[in-house]
């Protein structure tokens, strides 16, 4: 009898588990999306793994973001087809292997150094935020403040599903 609640509650802890794996990257650190930062430098040293997320913030109306492919990126080249993010908070989940490249369609934004060119790998160390790289902070949840840090907070959902389940 308590074999398919164990099987239930390793399930849900299955579940939740692989969202611990993402990383939430915010582009710039605490200097965010805008002129003056170096962002080939920002990214250097940090591995981009597939189920990461990258957030633009930026003041709404002064910077956009805008997809390019690499060769755009060099030229700082906007193509006709590109639409840009303009909302100031914009997430971009990281969903594909290889070459991302992001520029600021502002007039002369990017050939200012408004750009950012990373590789996405299939996975990789633990994400650790270096050379300025910033974590944004996680969603607000019941859980934020009670548990601590974010990243356990699956953890705990199964360990808490298991205890449960067999006790029930």
């Amino acid at each position: 009898m308590a074999s398919w609640k164990i099987l239930v509650a390793l399930a849900i802890f299955a579940v939740a588990f692989p969202l611990t794996l993402a990383t939430q990257w915010t582009v710039g650190g605490s200097a965010g999306w805008r002129l003056g930062v170096n962002y080939t430098e920002w990214a250097a040293g940090i591995t981009f793994v597939v189920g990461d997320t990258l957030v633009f913030n930026y003041t709404q109306g002064s910077h956009n973001v805008i997809k390019v492919p690499v060769p755009d990126y060099v030229n700082c080249t906007i193509p006709v087809t590109a639409v840009p993010l303009t909302t100031g908070d914009d997430v971009i989940p990281l969903t594909t292997l290889g070459n991302h490249s992001y520029i600021c369609g502002i007039p002369t934004h990017c050939t200012l150094g408004m750009k950012l060119l990373i590789t996405v790998s299939a996975e990789g160390p633990a994400a650790s935020p270096t050379s300025g790289g910033e974590l944004a902070p996680p969603p607000p949840s019941a859980a934020t403040g009670i548990i601590g840090s974010w990243k356990c907070h699956a953890w705990v959902v199964g360990v808490f599903s298991i205890l449960m389940m067999i006790m029930a």
